[in-house]
C-alpha cells in the first residue's frame, strides 16, 4: 500500500516527534506539527479540545456513517538513555511508550485516505493529549468531542513489545485493566532516632502497611479474578538521626471487575486504618487525588469483528492473535469506549531485547511497523465505510 519513499517520510515524522516529547496537556509543538500536516493533506482541522487535542475531518461519498480513529501524543517524565541521533532533545522527558509512533501511523493513514478516498462516509482523526495518567481522553470528551464529532464508533491502537513485527492482537471484552491510585499519609510523633520509645515511628508503620496491603490480592480476592496492588512511592524523613513526623505512601491498583474494584478500595481503607491505629498513628487516605482513575478498556463485539477483519486483511489470519491475555496496564481510551462502541488492539513492536520495554529509558518505537499500522487504519476505514459500488 505504501512505497519505500512514503515509508521514509513516515519514519522522518516519527523520529522528529520522538525528539520533541511533551508532557500531559503541554503537547503544543507536537500538536502544531500534526495540525500542519493534516492541513497540508487537505483535511479540516480543529484544535483545543482537551487543551492541546487535535481532531481532523475527512469525508467522501454520501453516506452518513462516521468512524473515529484515535492516537495519543504525550510523552513521559523519563530521562532518555538512548544515544541515537533522534533521541529526545528535552531533559527528563521522552517518548517511552510509542505515542510518537501512534501519531505518525495515524498521520500516514490520513495522508493516504485524503489522496485516495476509497470509502463512503466520514473519518475523524483524533490526536489526544495526556494519556499517561492524566485522562486526556476524558478531557476531550468533557470539552464536547463526540458532540462536535459525532462518530458512530471509535478505534484505538497501541504498540506492544514482544508481539512480533507484522502481527496484531485483539479480542472482544476486556483488553486493559482499570486504573486507580491512592495516597496514604501517616502522621505520628517525631523523636530522636536514639529514643524511639518517646515517639511513634511512622516508618515502621509504613513498612507494616505495605506488607499488609499485599494480602488483599493473595488472601481477600477470588484467585479467578485478576488484580494487582502496588506501592510505587515512599517519602519519609530527611536526616540520619531523627524519626520523622509523617510518611507518605503512593500506589496503584488494577483489575477487570467493578465488584473487585470496590472490594480493593474498601480493604485498603480498612487495613491502613487498622494497622495505623494499632501503633497509635493517624492515617489519611485519598483515592485518585490527581486524576479520575481509568475504567476497564472494553471492546464491543461488533466493532472488534470489524477490526479483526481489517487486521487479517493486512497481515493474514495466522498473524493475528484472536485471544490475547488482557493486560493489567490501563488506557484512558476506555473513556471513549464508554461513550461509543469500538475496539482497541495491539500492534507488534518486535522483541523487547536490551530493555526495550514500554516506560523504559531505552525504549524506542520500531519504525518498521509504521506502514503496517497505517495500512490497518486504512483497511479499517475501507471496511467500516464501504465505498460506493
Amino acid at each position: 500500500m505504501f512505497d519505500l519513499s512514503k515509508k521514509n517520510e513516515f519514519k522522518s515524522w516519527r523520529q522528529y516527534l520522538h525528539q520533541i516529547p511533551e508532557l500531559a496537556f503541554q503537547e503544543n509543538q507536537t500538536a502544531e506539527f500534526i495540525a500542519d500536516k493534516l492541513t497540508e493533506f487537505g483535511l479540516q482541522v480543529h484544535r483545543g479540545l482537551g487543551k492541546t487535542g487535535v481532531v481532523a475531518t475527512l469525508s467522501s461519498g454520501n453516506s452518513h456513517k462516521k468512524i473515529a480513529l484515535r492516537a495519543d501524543m504525550d510523552g513521559l517524565p523519563i530521562q532518555e538513555k538512548n544515544s541515537f541521533s533522534h533521541k529526545s532533545r528535552h531533559a527528563n522527558t521522552m517518548h517511552a511508550c510509542g505515542h510518537d509512533g501512534h501519531s505518525a501511523m495515524l498521520l500516514a493513514a490520513a495522508q493516504y485516505l485524503a489522496g485516495h478516498k476509497k470509502f463512503n462516509g466520514t473519518v475523524y482523526f483524533i490526536f489526544q493529549p495526556a494519556e499517561e495518567g492524566r485522562a486526556g481522553a476524558k478531557s476531550m470528551i468533557d470539552d464536547g468531542l463526540f458532540e462536535k464529532f459525532p462518530a458512530d464508533s471509535v478505534f484505538g491502537m497501541h504498540n506492544f513489545p514482544d508481539i512480533p513485527v507484522g502481527h496484531f492482537a485483539v479480542k472482544s471484552g476486556a483488553m486493559m485493566a482499570s486504573f486507580d491510585c491512592f495516597e496514604i499519609t501517616l502522621t505520628g510523633q517525631a523523636t530522636h532516632a536514639a529514643m524511639p520509645h518517646l515517639g511513634n515511628d511512622v516508618i515502621v508503620v509504613a513498612a507494616q502497611v505495605i506488607n499488609t496491603l499485599q494480602t488483599i490480592v493473595s488472601r481477600t480476592l477470588d484467585p479467578a479474578h485478576p488484580a494487582v496492588v502496588s506501592i510505587t512511592q515512599i517519602h519519609a524523613g530527611n536526616t540520619w538521626n531523627a524519626l520523622p513526623e509523617t510518611a507518605l505512601l503512593r500506589g496503584t491498583f488494577r483489575c477487570f471487575d467493578a465488584v473487585v474494584k470496590t472490594t480493593i478500595t474498601e480493604k485498603i481503607q480498612h487495613l491502613v486504618h487498622a494497622v495505623s491505629a494499632s501503633f497509635g498513628i493517624n492515617a489519611e487516605i485519598a483515592f485518585n487525588p490527581e486524576n479520575p482513575g481509568y475504567p476497564v478498556t472494553f471492546n464491543s463485539e461488533e466493532e472488534t469483528a470489524l477490526a479483526l477483519k481489517a487486521a487479517i486483511a493486512v497481515v493474514g489470519e495466522q498473524c493475528v492473535n484472536q485471544n490475547p491475555t488482557p493486560s493489567m496496564g490501563s488506557e484512558d481510551f476506555a473513556f471513549m469506549l464508554q461513550k461509543k462502541p469500538g475496539c482497541y488492539l495491539w500492534i507488534g513492536n518486535g522483541a523487547s531485547e536490551n530493555s526495550c520495554l514500554l516506560h523504559n529509558p531505552h525504549y524506542d518505537f520500531n519504525d518498521e511497523i509504521l506502514s503496517v499500522g497505517a495500512a490497518y487504519w486504512v483497511k479499517l476505514v475501507e471496511t467500516v465505510l464501504k465505498e460506493l459500488a
